[in-house]
Order: C-alpha cells, then structure tokens, then sequence
C-alpha cells in the first residue's frame, strides 16, 4: 500500500519539497509506503511541443537523488511514450497508481494535473475518489509573494539571476559533465580553466557571464570562477592538476559580471585578476 504523487518535479524545487515533505509525512501516520511516480523523457520532447527549445533543471540521476534526499521510500521512472500520453486522468488513476503500485491516496498539488484529459486538481480529486482512493492536497509555496514554479527558475537562469533561482530550489543550481581539452588560452596567461563537455546536453546553461563557484572534482571541493560564453570553462582556485577526462561538478553561487571582450590577451588577464578579486571577497562575506 503507498500514498502516490506524481508528477515531472523537474528541479525538485521548494514547491516540489512542500508536496513531497506532506507525502513522507501523511505515509508514515499511515504506516503505508510513500511513492513519487516521475516520468522520462519530458512529455514536451515527446508530444514535439518547443521540444527545440526545451532545457532542464535536473538530469534524471539528479532529480531520483533529489527526491530520495527528501525521504520518500521509493521513486519510480516511468517511461512516458506517445501510447502513454494518450492515458486520461482516470485510467492512470485505477492502472498505474492504483492498480500496479497499490497506491490508497494521492497527493495532489494546488496545480497538478494528471492524464491526456487535463483535469484541473478538483476534478482530479473527484476523479480519484470514485476510484475509492483518499485524496491529500498539498498548498500553494510561493517566496516573497511568487509561486514557485520550474519555470520561473528557467527564467531566472536565463537572466542570470543564480541566487533567485537557488533560492527557489534550495540548493546551487549545477552542471556536471567531463573536463575536456580547449584552447589552453587561460594557461598563457596564468589562468588555467577546467572546459566542460556537458553530461546532459538538455541541461539549461545560465546566461553568459561569469560566476562564484563551487567546484567538485575527484571527490574533492574547491571554489572558482566559471565562464558562461562560447565554452564552459572555470578556473578553480589554489588547483593545479591535470583532470583531463575526468568527472566535474560546477554549482553556480553568484552572477560575477557580464560576458565582455577584450581587445588584447593583456586586457583579458587584467580583467581575470579582478574577478578572481571579487569572487574571493564574495567567498570571505559568504562565511
């Protein structure tokens, strides 16, 4: 037996936490299994929707981690295909929530909706009831008088905005991929940078510019600067190593500056010395 909610969370932000923290708790006051159902790929990169246009806040390990971190006994991927984007509100209610995972309730929240039929959550709610399953609601979150949503953080990221977004996910939004060769242009002038090739390339960048960050690396963390342009780079502080091919994990803290150019290689490393300046202040206020 399991208490059910379902849903994309894509980002597994502060909204996602609230529904996620009432399904953990209304499970273990029932002594039933807690259960997130999530699904893979977006239904936009299906259906064809902006599929194009389409980027993410969390890669699908990154999202199951997320989730399991809050708690829940268990997450499930399914696969969502064109056959099962053609499931309405009611069959996915009796086949798969309750049916093939047992589930007695599901949790709604304020804009949750489930199916191809598009049911707003009331309707969902009644829908769930003639099934015979309890319903649990789960409120609407909003931070300084904004709901929460994964696409006011894509928006946020888009602008820049690292700390807004952050704060809407609870943690640093990041990037993870392999370090590969660039043009070792930083290393002339005494700048060396880490250039990552993404794991994920649906994974949204933030907008150009360069940013505090937190770097993992080997099993180690250590603060930099990351580059947003035509490459991903960061130069990570007091580090000198070769990590060619290895794993790397770039968390963005703050928005240092704008992308510039720079009439000479002189100009560019003067303009580097003031912002590893700057972000080594922003590191001393941040203790």
């Amino acid at each position: 037996m399991a208490i059910v909610a379902t849903g994309f969370f894509d980002g597994v932000h502060i909204g996602h936490r609230m529904v996620v923290e009432t399904l953990v708790s209304e499970a273990r006051k029932r002594g039933e299994e807690s259960l997130v159902l999530t699904f893979w790929p977006h239904p936009r990169l299906v259906l064809g929707q902006d599929a194009l246009g389409l980027r993410l806040l969390n890669t699908p390990a990154e999202k199951m981690s997320l989730l399991s971190g809050l708690g829940v006994d268990r997450v499930v991927q399914l696969d969502f295909t064109e056959e099962f984007s053609l499931m309405g509100t009611e069959q996915y209610l009796r086949e798969v929530v309750k049916d093939k995972f047992g589930g007695t309730a599901i949790l709604l929240g304020y804009d949750n909706r489930i199916g191809h039929d598009s049911l707003t959550p009331a309707q969902t709610a009644q829908t769930a009831r003639a099934l015979g399953l309890d319903v649990i609601r789960a409120d609407k979150v909003s931070s300084v008088g904004i709901a929460v949503s994964s696409t006011k953080i894509r928006t946020a990221l888009k602008a820049g905005d690292v700390e807004t977004a952050n704060s809407y996910l609870c943690y640093d939004y990041s990037l993870s991929g392999t370090v590969v060769h660039g043009k070792k242009l930083g290393r002339t002038i005494g700048f060396p940078t880490a250039n990552m090739e993404l794991e994920e390339p649906l994974k949204l960048i933030p907008a150009e510019g360069v940013y505090l960050s937190r770097v993992e690396v080997e099993g180690e963390r250590f603060f930099g600067m990351t580059n947003v342009g035509d490459n991903l780079e960061t130069h990570i502080f007091d580090f000198d190593r070769d990590i060619y091919g290895k794993s790397i994990k770039v968390s963005f803290m703050k928005h240092v500056r704008d992308e510039m150019a720079f009439p000479s290689l002189e100009e560019l490393k003067m303009q580097l010395h003031i912002d590893e300046d700057n972000c080594k202040k922003l590191l001393y206020l941040h203790k």
